[in-house]
Parts: structure tokens; sequence; C-alpha cells
């Protein structure tokens, strides 16, 4: 009878721990595997690198990305968009041809057709920001990826207004309206903006229409401001600061990337003027873009704006 009991109590207890265990099973948390890129899957991933002139740091410059507003690095072949004028259409948005690359680990070279050889260490600071380090000169240029799909080609056109009146060896008149007062700017044929300090120089001339451009004759020199019109990226306030002669003041608006329209704020006149001689920015000569901050720095003042 006590053995009976016996068992029987081992018996409950053993179906009590039976009914009271449940078995957890606890799974990993899933995780994708991210494929590591080399450095040329990097640099092609993205169809433009955008070169963030402001975020530059070290002394010195290297010439061909100076010049560049956007690079792309597509199968060995490297493509700039150094000029504004066809940004976005020509080379199907990836500007020219400027060079070869290759890559080798985390090590950029880069012959450039012009400028020579130049090997960068690159960093990579996130998922669309690269940093290219050029040891000789402790120099940095931070490149921003974009695709050409969202890419804002506009915006970086407006931004850069100033550098695509220098695109031109000059701009001939070819357009006074019939309404406005007389004015001494009614005299004046040609402008051509030059390379300089802040936004730049520029110089003016009374020759006839039609005067080849290695035969004009600059009547009047001096210096240019362009500046935002608040709320309207599209339209910029153009100065004209002549040298011991005051200044003029327009609303610039750019109708193609050939034609550019003067509204002269005093007289009420409006000005056509079409751009003459291109200039395709591969060579050493020309402009090289500047921070916001160098430009500031260098501009003299000279609009209401």
């Amino acid at each position: 009878m006590k053995k009976g009991k016996v068992f029987l109590a081992f018996a409950v207890i053993i179906t009590l721990f039976t009914s009271c265990y449940t078995e957890t099973i606890v799974e990993d948390p899933y995780h994708e595997e991210v494929p590591n890129l080399t450095l040329g899957e990097l640099m092609a991933s993205y169809e433009l690198w955008y070169v963030d002139i402001d975020r530059t740091s070290g002394s010195g410059y290297i010439p061909f990305l100076q010049k560049a507003f956007t690079v792309s690095f597509r199968s060995g072949t490297l493509f700039a968009n150094n000029n504004l004028v066809g940004i976005g259409n020509q080379g199907n948005g990836f500007g020219i041809s400027v060079g070869y690359y290759d890559t080798f680990d985390y090590i950029l070279d880069i012959s450039h057709d012009l400028d020579g050889f130049y090997s960068f260490d690159v960093i990579q600071r996130n998922n669309n920001e690269v940093e290219l380090y050029f040891p000789q000169q402790d120099l940095s240029y931070i490149l921003v990826g974009y695709q050409r799909s969202n890419f804002d080609y506009d915006k970086l056109f407006y931004d850069n207004i100033h550098y695509f009146l220098q695109e031109y060896v000059t701009w001939e008149k070819t357009f006074t309206s019939e309404y406005g007062a007389l004015n001494e700017f009614d005299n004046e044929n040609f402008v051509q903006f030059l390379p300089g300090g802040g936004d730049g120089n520029f110089r003016s001339s009374q020759d006839a229409n039609g005067t080849p451009i290695n035969e004009l004759y600059w009547d009047y020199t001096g210096i240019y401001n362009v500046d935002d019109v608040p709320g309207n990226q599209y339209q910029k306030y153009l100065t004209l600061d002549y040298d011991y002669l005051g200044n003029e003041y327009f609303d610039l608006s750019v109708i193609n990337d050939n034609n550019i329209e003067l509204f002269h704020d005093a007289s009420g006149t409006l000005y056509r003027f079409t751009g003459r001689g291109y200039i395709q920015y591969k060579n050493k000569e020309g402009k090289l873009r500047e921070s916001k901050a160098t430009i500031a720095k260098q501009m003299k003042k000279i609009s209401n704006f």
C-alpha cells in the first residue's frame, strides 16, 4: 500500500512538471546581407558626383576638379560637366570625356587629358558622399552622389549664373524694346564678362552689331555683381559698376543657353543679348570655381540688393 502511494505521488509530480513545461524557441533576428562594393563599383553606382566646392579643404587646388560642377565614372572613362551652357543635355547629362581612371582597393587614380596624373585616397563618408584626399597637398574634395533623374540641373545653373555669363567671349545686343526712355546703355552693343575678384569684371563696346569678336574695341570697363531675387530663383539682379562712370542696374532673365534679357530699371527698356564665341572649359585656361565664402570675401559690393 505504501509503495503504491509513493508511486502515485511520483507520477503526479511528473505529470505536473510535464504540463507546465513550454518550449520556447528564440530566433535570431534576420539581417539581410549587404554586399560590399569595390571602390570601382561605388564610384559607378551614382551617375553624377557633384563637386561640393564649398566643402573643399587644404591648400591649392586640382585644376580639373576646380573647374567641374559634376564628374562621372563610367567604365574607366572620366566625364565632367565643366560648363553651364548645355548642362543636363551635353553628353546625355554626363558632360564631356576628360580622361581615364582606375581603382585599387581605396585608391582612385585619374589620368586627365590635360592636367595629368593624380592619385587620391578615397574615404566613404556616408551612403552618397565620398572624400577624395590628395596627400601631396593635404587637399580634400567632397563629392556627393546623384542619379541624373534626381539631380536638379536648374538649381545648379541659377546658383552659378555668374559663371554662365563668362562662358561666351562676348554677348551681342540683338534686340532693344521700342518702349523705355533713351539712355547711355542704348549705345552699348557688346558686353563681355570675365573672371575676377568676386563675381568678375566686365567690358563693353559701342562697336556696330556684326563686328567680329577679335576686332572689338572695348569702350568701358568695370566690375559686376549678380544678386538673387527673393522668392524667384529664375531671375537675378545684375549690377554693372563702370570705372569712373557710376552704376547701371538690370533685371537679368535667361531665355535659353544662348540668350539673356536685361531690363534696365531706370529707363524701363528691355534688351536682349545673344552669346558669341562659346568657350568650352576643358583646357587649363578659363574659370576656376570658388567657394561662396571666397567669392564673398573678394567681392566689392556694388549693388543695391
